[in-house]
């Protein structure tokens, strides 16, 4: 057996079991109960008389500055913890992802701390979604060139 196949075995045994269905659920209701606030945003957004281009610009925005004040005061990970994927709702989930190492990396300074690591976990992110959307722009772009 290899040293690998050891660890591996040795760590399968030794790990915690997750309660599938519990965790499930509370992802659901937690990930829907997200999609419920951002839908009250546009609802009260829309009581006020805002209009609707402006109502689909201000619900992302709103969602993405509580995410990371959520964050800032060490809400959000605790949250996160209970309802694991249920907060990684795009948008918040995203935020989260550029909101804390910035913070956790403020104390080395504005640009080698919070300029360097902002982009630590979501940079790989856009970096494939543009590369992604770059390649299939492409194909798309080359489809539309063949006469059908």
């Amino acid at each position: 057996m290899k040293v690998d196949e050891k660890y591996e075995k040795f760590a399968s045994e030794h790990a915690a079991k997750s309660p599938l269905g519990k965790d499930c659920f509370f992802a659901f209701t937690v990930g829907g109960f997200i999609c419920v606030l951002g839908q009250a945003f546009s609802d009260i957004y829309t009581l006020l008389g805002v209009n609707e281009e402006t109502v689909k610009a201000l619900v992302p925005v709103s969602l993405i500055f509580l995410s990371v004040l959520l964050t800032g005061i060490g809400v959000f990970d605790k949250i996160a913890k209970f309802a694991g994927a249920g907060t990684l709702v795009p948008i918040t989930g995203f935020a989260n992802a550029v909101a804390a190492p910035a913070i956790d990396n403020k104390a080395e300074g504005y640009v080698m701390g919070l300029g360097a690591k902002i982009f630590i976990i979501a940079g790989p992110v856009i970096m494939y979604g543009i590369l992604a959307s770059v390649i299939y722009g492409g194909i798309y772009y080359i489809a539309g060139l063949i006469p059908i």
